[in-house]
Order: C-alpha cells, then sequence, then structure tokens
C-alpha cells in the first residue's frame, strides 16, 4: 500500500504546484485606458465615422399621386400618410387592380372630401380570398377589412388580417 501512497503524493503535489503557477499571473497595467465618453453618447453613435453614420430620408420625393394636385379628382387635398403600425378596424370599401397590376383597397367614404385616398395591399392569404371572392362571385363585391398599415415612400400600405365579405350592396 505504501508503494502506491509515494507516487500519489507526488502527483498530487505536482498538480497543486502547477494549479498555482496559472493563478499567480504577472501584475501588469490594462492596455485600453477608460473612455472619455459617456454611455449615453456611445449608444447614439457619435464615435462613428461617416461611413457608419445611419441613413437620413431624403426631404425631396415626390409626393403619392393619389392625393394633391396629381391626383385624378379634381382639387384634391394633399393628405398626409398614416403612421406606420396604424390599425385599420372595420372598414368597408372594394377590391380594385392598380395602374401597376397590383391590388389597391378602394375605403368607402366621403366621395366629395377624398379623406381616404386607396391603400396598396400587401400580398397575403387574405388577400387571395379577395382575389377568389372576386372570381367566384363576379361582379363588384365590398369588403370589410381589418390590418396593420405600413409607409413606403410617401404612400400608405396595408397588411390585410381580416377580411369578411358584405352581404348587402
Amino acid at each position: 500500500m505504501l508503494k502506491w501512497m509515494v507516487p500519489a503524493a507526488i502527483a498530487w503535489v505536482s498538480f497543486g504546484m502547477i494549479a498555482l503557477a496559472q493563478d499567480a499571473a504577472p501584475m501588469t497595467q490594462p492596455t485600453t485606458r477608460p473612455s472619455t465618453q459617456s454611455t449615453y453618447d456611445r449608444l447614439l453613435g457619435s464615435d462613428m465615422t461617416v461611413a457608419e453614420k445611419p441613413l437620413q430620408p431624403i426631404a425631396n420625393r415626390a409626393p403619392d399621386n393619389t392625393t394633391g394636385a396629381n391626383a385624378v379628382a379634381p382639387g384634391a387635398p394633399q393628405l398626409p400618410t398614416k403612421r406606420e403600425g396604424t390599425f385599420v378596424i372595420d372598414r368597408m370599401g372594394r377590391l380594385a387592380r392598380s395602374a401597376d397590376g397590383g391590388w389597391e383597397f378602394n375605403f368607402d367614404a366621403d366621395g366629395a372630401a377624398m379623406q381616404d385616398p386607396p391603400m396598396k395591399v400587401l400580398p397575403n392569404l387574405k388577400l387571395m380570398v379577395m382575389e377568389d371572392a372576386i372570381e367566384s362571385g363576379g361582379g363588384d363585391l365590398r369588403f370589410r377589412v381589418s390590418g396593420s398599415l405600413t409607409e413606403y415612400r410617401g404612400r400608405n400600405y396595408i397588411l390585410l388580417e381580416k377580411v369578411v365579405v358584405s352581404q348587402n350592396p
């Protein structure tokens, strides 16, 4: 038994010395200095170079042609786009093809004031249901829709979340 204890004790002592040698790191000065910028400035990105700065919106964008002086109806008012993320809830209207071949939703509204310009419909399964209803129903169907709005280049788009075909004309 004694012949096994001596090698075990030697191994134990040598492992202990290796562990102590690894823990005793030499004391050195840090290679970096603390930043003189506040955390707030760093989060805002004031230390970014010109190439790293976030993109800024371009102010000279042409307005949407569905409102203002370029609209089809004479004297149509210039309407601002609605904020992205706004919800449209249970609004009545009709689905129609736009000039570019996509789909637009024309809200039923006061025809004289034209306060609701048509919105492009983003493709999803709800749009497919509306297309199928128009093809099978044949004709001018009205829909009650709900969805969220997005904004792109001065125009609102609607992502449909609920679609109901209106039974009354």
